[in-house]
């Protein structure tokens, strides 16, 4: 069976949408569209497909196609699960939500026609690998990676490593990238190392390897013990949200408050709008509860209807960074 190889990376664009999902270029196969994964089949990318029951190879031309289903290792290698829409003559889309997927790192998945017939790809197509799996030879594998993080001059998070002019290679590894020892090479400055991350707001762990040597970043003071008794260091990306009371324009003072101020009674005051009330802050990823206090009185958003229990008998409104 001969699988097609796929590398897909999340991209995220922070400071724009709580779910906001991209990507620089589309790679044949699939796209990363908002918040969504489309698998794309055409038809007249494939001269082959192999009979799953006898092996057997046989033309794609003339082959009357009735359906297209994507399967792999994220729907157990379902035949009938993901069917994919035809949308013109030879294209096939399947838009997935990345809830979807679970958080491993890695699938395999492959085009399966009328249930029973694998696409192949071309041997020449650059997006093919030859590999070994369970003691067979398979060829043109879809592998589906997903990170966190993507180098970009305009992220929002710079790493740098001052010094050790002398490397020859210094590469940035951590809980974005799954530590991954050669994905992220880092470029050489005139007083180090550096490099420009796009990264999803969250709380990441890192370190720096030098010419293989792994090292904590001693510019940074934030750091957790690792289970090799070292350090790994830590970094906190934070998306600027706003949050917005409409209505309530008599009202004297707005405060927000929430988990993310320890429920402060003052800190948040709110800035009067044409609308209502607003008030921007830089929050971590994750779930945070929130609630307005509108001249002494506190309230739930009532724009917002997801609301949960605190366990102290009080119903919050609840805000998502992702």
């Amino acid at each position: 069976m001969k699988r097609i190889k796929l590398h897909i990376t999340y991209l995220i664009l922070a400071f724009v949408s709580l779910n906001a999902f991209s990507q620089k270029e589309a790679f044949k196969g699939y796209k990363i569209e908002g918040d969504s994964v489309v698998f794309s089949f055409d038809a007249r990318d494939y001269k082959k497909f192999t009979q799953e029951y006898t092996g057997q190879i046989h033309d794609f031309q003339d082959l009357d196609i009735e359906n297209v289903v994507v399967a792999g290792e994220f729907n157990m290698w379902s035949r009938d699960h993901w069917v994919m829409k035809q949308v013109d003559t030879y294209k096939y889309q399947l838009k997935k939500s990345i809830s979807d997927f679970t958080d491993e790192f890695s699938w395999e998945f492959k085009f399966v026609i009328n249930n029973s017939l694998w696409a192949e790809p071309s041997k020449n197509d650059p997006n093919t690998a030859k590999a070994t799996k369970d003691g067979s030879s398979i060829r043109g594998i879809y592998n589906l990676k997903m990170f966190t993080a993507f180098p970009s001059d305009t992220g929002n998070a710079s790493f740098k490593l001052k010094g050790f002019k002398d490397a020859k290679k210094v590469i940035l590894a951590g809980s974005f990238n799954k530590w991954d020892e050669h994905l992220f090479k880092m470029n050489k400055t005139e007083t180090g190392w550096e490099l420009t991350l796009q990264m999803k707001p969250d709380v990441y762990q890192y370190r720096f390897i030098v010419d293989g040597n792994w090292m904590e970043d001693p510019d940074n003071p934030n750091k957790t013990r690792n289970e090799f008794s070292e350090f790994n260091s830590v970094i906190n990306i934070k998306e600027y949200t706003a949050f917005k009371l409409r209505g309530y324009t008599d009202a004297e003072k707005v405060i927000l408050t929430g988990s993310f101020n320890n429920w402060n009674e003052q800190e948040f005051i709110m800035r009067k709008m044409d609308y209502g009330w607003k008030y921007v802050l830089p929050l971590s990823g994750g779930k945070h509860h929130y609630k307005f206090i509108v001249d002494g009185e506190w309230i739930t958003d009532p724009n917002n209807t997801i609301k949960e229990h605190d366990g102290n008998g009080h119903v919050n409104s609840v805000c998502m960074v992702k």
